[in-house]
């Protein structure tokens, strides 16, 4: 099986596996070793299908922000204009991700997330060691994002959970990942901490 490079810096590392309780939607779905290179082959070259439409065009926009600035910084008004181009192609995006079915159909979940795997409860009762497409919205941004992953521990859910129809919590590790989608998981996360202390110091006052 490929195993996606993972960063090497400790300070990488520190960013790529800190921890975040969030609420996504959520989608899993078991698969085999050959069908996960396969998949993962395809998910690289952007064959993926509509769902990962925002993270692509999320990752564009990231390699275009320093660009934009320069031109900003020369014409306030050319900026603005791309800036609007740009929110109509999102708007597109969040259309062609309306359109999938098997996520529409998915309640929004707890997740304890990190950019290195994720713990969430389920209803199956999958094997430590078996493998699974994740297909993952993130919120606000409306981002989807398709990893494959290995459940690295299974437990039984909490009788709260058990009410609500997952039985199980399962701790799953982030395979195969594209690089791009890794630093859209790694920001989503940074602004989620920074939401969430901004909200404790507020309330603290």
């Amino acid at each position: 099986m490929k195993q996606h490079d993972q960063p090497t810096a400790s300070g990488a590392e520190r960013r790529s596996f800190f921890r975040i309780d969030d609420t996504v939607r959520l989608s899993l779905r078991q698969v085999s070793n050959e069908e996960m290179d396969r998949r993962f082959e395809r998910l690289e070259h952007d064959l993926a299908g509509n769902f990962t439409v925002m993270s692509s065009l999320a990752a564009i926009t990231s390699q275009m922000t320093l660009g934009l600035r320069r031109i900003e910084n020369r014409d306030a008004d050319l900026a603005a204009y791309l800036r609007a181009i740009d929110q109509k192609i999102e708007v597109i995006g969040r259309a062609f991700i309306a359109q999938e079915p098997e996520l529409s159909a998915e309640k929004a979940l707890p997740v304890n997330l990190s950019a290195g795997g994720m713990c969430v409860r389920v209803d199956e009762p999958y094997e430590a060691g078996s493998m699974l497409e994740i297909r993952m919205l993130l919120f606000p941004s409306f981002t989807g994002l398709m990893i494959y992953g290995t459940v690295v521990h299974l437990e039984n859910a909490t009788e709260e959970a058990s009410a609500e129809g997952y039985r199980h919590v399962a701790r799953i590790e982030f395979t195969h990942i594209r690089e791009q989608d890794r630093e859209l998981l790694i920001r989503h996360l940074l602004r989620l901490q920074s939401n969430q202390l901004r909200d404790r110091q507020e309330g603290g006052e």
